[in-house]
């Protein structure tokens, strides 16, 4: 039997080898039903109107038998393709008589070749502060005082050993940054005291051999990842900057596993400059909390707090708010008696709760409902 003959009353196509019967009577057959026809064949039907029913039933009512020698239509659904009653429908698409319009939610676009939509950089000190904001730092400021956070005994600038020298020291700041990366600042200290028991040093991080550096810092996160980055680092620092870290975030980000945060974050410890800010992933949620940005990374984070924030707190936002943030998620106890010791206290505790610490809920746990009742 030929692959595809079509009568009055019955439709039998062949497509690569798979049989498809469509039995239809096509003189008593609505649009709706001629529709559901073509959706059987998975063939587009959107604007199939009823001059192409006359065609198909003047074909048929000629006799029009297609034979295994018929001059047959390619297309993006099959590979071959006889004069089906989708093929007249492509046929008469591409004559005007029966047009089908593009689906929906699926719209052609045009594209220019070339051309991508950028993200239009914010340029520090184009945006409007933020109302209240000075109150609100100053506020924070006074909270963290005290110095009493993780990261004022275990974070980038506590941990290096300045007796060694400014060369040592620049690049104990680098390699306790790297290994900070999804890593509790405890476990970063205590990794930091272990390599520098061991010597840490840019030479023998080189010349320490990949197996005992891995092991060296086992405890913190990705540390297969951070081993490499510190081998091929150190070798870099000794090969192209004369065995001191690079001297600015720039540079800095030329290193395997450093990324803007760490860079601007090592710059400002190592050199005293602050060429940006660096922000990390609780930064980035506490001033969502705040509407200080709307942001949906750090690093957009970063970009739109430059865009207001003098320059002159671009050195140390981060360490004052990630400590902050510490203290808020990790010391819920004492950041609540800090805040009640404060020179705001209501105006601190509506600031921790506003950065997610359940004030009602954790005063109720440590026996203070009754000292911040009085105050809010």
């Amino acid at each position: 039997m030929p692959p595809f003959t079509r009568s009055s009353s019955t439709l039998q196509s062949s497509v690569e080898g798979d049989m498809i019967g469509v039995g239809a009577d096509w003189k008593s057959m609505t649009v709706v039903q001629l529709k559901a026809q073509l959706k059987e064949l998975g063939l587009p039907v959107s604007g199939v109107k009823s001059v192409l029913i006359e065609r198909l039933e003047g074909e048929a009512a000629a006799g029009i038998v297609a034979s295994t020698t018929a001059t047959t239509t390619t297309s993006k659904y099959f590979a071959e393709k006889p004069s089906s009653p989708a093929a007249v429908a492509t046929k008469a698409k591409g004559n005007g008589a029966a047009k089908t319009p593009t689906k929906r939610g699926s719209p052609t676009k045009s594209k220019s070749p070339g051309r991508s939509p950028k993200r239009i950089r914010i340029e520090p000190g184009s945006l409007k502060p933020p109302a209240n904001w000075q109150k609100i730092y100053s506020l924070v400021e006074e909270l963290r005082a005290d110095r009493s956070a993780p990261v004022d005994t275990d974070g980038g600038e506590a941990l290096p050993e300045k007796h060694l020298g400014e060369v040592v020291y620049r690049f104990q700041v680098l390699v306790a940054l790297m290994l900070s990366s999804q890593t509790k600042d405890a476990v970063v200290g205590e990794t930091m005291r272990i390599l520098q028991q061991h010597g840490l040093t840019v030479e023998n991080i080189h010349q320490t051999d990949h197996d005992t550096l891995n092991g060296l810092i086992k405890k913190v996160g990705f540390h297969n990842n951070k081993t490499k980055f510190l081998k091929q680092s150190a070798e870099i620092i000794l090969t192209q900057y004369n065995g001191d870290i690079p001297p600015t975030a720039d540079e800095l980000m030329k290193l395997p596993g450093v990324g803007p945060k760490m860079a601007y974050i090592v710059e400002n410890i190592a050199f005293d400059t602050a060429s940006g800010i660096g922000v990390d992933t609780h930064m980035h949620r506490m001033f969502n909390d705040l509407r200080w940005v709307t942001s949906k990374t750090p690093e957009e984070t970063r970009e739109q707090l430059e865009g207001w924030l003098p320059r002159d707190k671009w050195g140390s936002i981060n360490y004052i708010w990630v400590g902050f943030g510490q203290e808020v998620q990790q010391q819920k106890e004492k950041m609540l008696k800090k805040c009640l010791a404060s020179s705001s206290p209501r105006e601190a505790l509506g600031l921790v709760k506003k950065l997610r610490l359940d004030v009602k809920k954790e005063a109720k746990r440590f026996g203070l409902e009754d000292e911040i009742k009085s105050v809010m």
